[in-house]
């Protein structure tokens, strides 16, 4: 449904400016913004996917992926339409390129989905499949009535967002995992349809300025960003500008959307770009898309112990004590914790939330 939308404002030459992300769309009346989901009507902007979803899962929060934050446990996933980037490798295209509003089939108050992520015990609410900077009226919305159910939010984003709106998403939530698709504005140009700039700058933002939890994705993506000598700058600016606490995972490609000429990233090459954040002083560095437990495993940034042992999305073992520290040398894992882990394992639950009149 078209819902009033924020951070706008009308041009002297009649258009209007949407000034959610760097994009700053400026539309004529009926104009769609670059998302698809913000439009003008008349002499203001809807958004048109408020209280749509294109379905709800109940996934392990290490999907996200996020292994710092509530290991073990499960979130509520969902996501709506659309998206303010143009990745030529986008691996859920179907969703965030749809054109087709009739697919939002499920229908939910921000309210109705706080209430049945507590009622089926999911410990968070991830906004995820497509950007929810898009729609971050509705994600703010929902982050707001999750944390009256004492249920946590969580942001998969790629961190294309102003300041001033990006102040007001991220107030609200507690943990996310930002996209850092590559680390060269010629990348983000030519592969994104944007500019790195802008990323950098919400990490630092969000690092240095927020509450909100922080874990960095980069998707590899042979012969366009999985360079060694890129690899050794994307790290050392996050170990410099971000610290090394920061956990960072790489991720594996697989041909999809637009760009099909590649082959998937070999295992070998996740794990060199593992080993070259690691030896750039980052302590907590992931691989994911692959069968490596090596990459899965977190280890203590202290004594080097196993802390947290994983296969796939389940934890085989959990060592950390209720406060969250190494049992053999006391140091506290960066991160957030609960006293002891679940083990969600690697279930992936269709939710079908109750259709709303």
């Amino acid at each position: 449904m078209n819902h009033p939308a924020r951070w706008w404002h009308l041009l002297d030459d009649g258009r209007l400016q949407c000034d959610l992300c760097p994009r700053d769309c400026r539309l004529h009346a009926g104009q769609h913004g670059a998302c698809f989901v913000r439009e003008r009507i008349g002499d203001e902007m809807v958004l048109s996917t408020y209280g749509r979803s294109s379905g709800f899962c109940l996934d392990p929060i290490e999907k996200k992926p996020l292994n710092h934050f509530l290991p073990g446990s499960s979130i509520l996933s969902f996501g709506t339409a659309g998206c303010n980037l143009a990745c030529k490798f986008c691996q859920n295209w179907d969703i965030s390129k749809s054109r087709d509003m009739d697919r939002l089939m499920d229908q939910a108050s921000p309210l109705t989905i706080a209430r049945a992520a507590r009622k089926i015990g999911a410990a968070s609410v991830a906004f995820t499949y497509n950007d929810p900077v898009i729609f971050a009226e509705y994600a703010i919305d929902i982050a707001t009535e999750c944390h009256v159910e004492n249920v946590r939010t969580v942001a998969v984003t790629a961190g294309y967002i102003n300041p001033e709106p990006r102040r007001e998403f991220f107030a609200v939530m507690d943990a996310a995992n930002v996209d850092l698709k590559g680390f060269t504005d010629d990348f983000y140009v030519k592969l994104c349809g944007a500019h790195l700039a802008p990323v950098l700058d919400t990490l630092q933002w969000v690092r240095h300025a927020s509450t909100c939890w922080l874990e960095i994705t980069t998707l590899l993506i042979p012969g366009a960003n999985d360079g060694d000598a890129e690899i050794k700058a994307l790290s050392d600016w996050i170990c410099r500008e971000l610290g090394p606490e920061v956990p960072l995972h790489f991720t594996a490609f697989h041909p999809d959307y637009k760009l099909t000429d590649r082959p998937p990233t070999p295992l070998a090459s996740v794990q060199r770009a593992r080993r070259i954040a690691l030896d750039a002083g980052l302590r907590h560095v992931y691989t994911g898309n692959v069968h490596d437990p090596a990459g899965a495993t977190t280890h203590c940034a202290g004594c080097g112990t196993t802390l947290i042992e994983r296969e796939g999305y389940a934890i085989r073992r959990y060592r950390l004590d209720p406060q969250g520290k190494c049992p053999d040398c006391g140091q506290p894992l960066a991160g957030h914790f609960a006293a002891q882990a679940g083990n969600f394992g690697n279930r992936r639950i269709p939710i079908q939330l109750a259709r709303e009149g």
